[in-house]
């Protein structure tokens, strides 16, 4: 196990139940975006290509009594809001770029809905700067 894995183990330290989805999340990031970085954080574990697209935390973004055991919040920076129920909170932090914070707590919520959000975040990122 390289110092990377042990990073992500160690992120996971407090939160043991929620490293099989996890995993499973990163699998099958890793697997349609084979070039993303991956840099484990004290606080988050940030995906990027050119610049950052999503990070996976343990963010409070709804009322502790709210939040499922396990989970994980999947963050994603759009170029647009999301209209949908799965959207825990979204925010416009610069104009034209939204935080968009979701709750991931069942491995049948890292399906083809989720993963062209996260398509869209990953181009969006990729395409920042080279207007």
């Amino acid at each position: 196990m390289d110092f990377t894995e042990q990073d992500v183990l160690q992120f996971f330290d407090r939160h043991e139940a929620a490293w099989p989805l996890y995993a499973a999340f990163e699998r099958e990031l890793l697997a349609r975006f084979p070039d993303t970085k991956r840099k484990v954080q004290k606080t988050q574990i940030a995906f990027s290509n050119r610049h950052l697209f999503a990070c996976v935390s343990f963010l409070r973004v709804k009322k502790k009594a709210e939040l499922p055991d396990p989970y994980f919040v999947l963050t994603l920076g759009l170029p647009a809001p999301l209209a949908s129920e799965r959207v825990a909170a979204q925010t416009e932090p610069y104009p034209g770029r939204w935080t968009v914070h979701l709750v991931i707590d069942a491995p049948d919520e890292l399906d083809g809905e989720l993963f062209g959000w996260v398509e869209r975040a990953y181009q969006f990122a990729e395409m920042k700067g080279k207007r």
